[in-house]
């Protein structure tokens, strides 16, 4: 894997509801979930977001981590679904503010279309604003676990983080969520659909 330059972190707003909050990514207890059949994924104007490097592509894969196997590197912002043959595909990942992401060895102990979303006790003790979404916000295209999510457990418990969708493409690169791994809701569905429940992870 190759180190690259880490794009320069910045902030912006999403709305839910008509409500302006921080960016945020991950829910504190099982979320409900609301099925959304007829939503869109895709979302053309998202690649235009998103730098060039951080584009889902097939690469050369040289670690010791088994097919089918995941690999996230925070440092390079990219997460490594590994293929047979010495191959991955790499996508690009936006990732939680340095602290505030778990590491080492989890597996993909849940999955979810159109997840909600509640955020965490930690999380609305730093931003009170997000009291007001203390009940949780319904699944959807404007909720900020985007289109997918893959629930990360150790031991058979939930770790809290996740792998997701995002609506903020542009933050893909970057380091400004409260510690899940983001994607675009285009490369989160496409991880989705190949990563079954019991898939090893490994945050680096």
């Amino acid at each position: 894997m190759t180190k690259m330059n880490k794009a320069s972190v910045t902030r912006r707003s999403l709305l839910v509801g008509g409500v302006a909050f921080a960016a945020t990514g991950c829910a504190s207890s099982v979320p409900r979930e609301v099925p959304l059949a007829m939503a869109p994924v895709a979302d053309p104007a998202a690649a235009f977001q998103v730098d060039p490097i951080y584009r889902r592509q097939q690469v050369p894969y040289s670690g010791g981590e088994a097919p089918g196997s995941i690999v996230v590197d925070r440092n390079e912002r990219f997460l490594y679904f590994v293929e047979e043959g010495g191959t991955a595909t790499r996508y690009g990942v936006g990732v939680g503010r340095e602290g505030l992401t778990v590491t080492g060895r989890v597996k993909v102990g849940r999955k979810a279309e159109w997840p909600s979303w509640t955020p965490t006790q930690n999380m609305m003790r730093r931003d009170p604003r997000l009291l007001q979404f203390a009940g949780g916000v319904p699944g959807g295209p404007q909720n900020p676990l985007g289109a997918r999510a893959l629930y990360l457990y150790r031991d058979g418990r939930d770790t809290m983080f996740r792998l997701h969708g995002t609506n903020e493409p542009w933050s893909i690169g970057q380091a400004v969520s409260s510690g899940c791994i983001r994607l675009t809701n285009d490369d989160i569905t496409h991880l989705y659909d190949r990563t079954p429940v019991g898939t090893p992870v490994l945050i680096i």
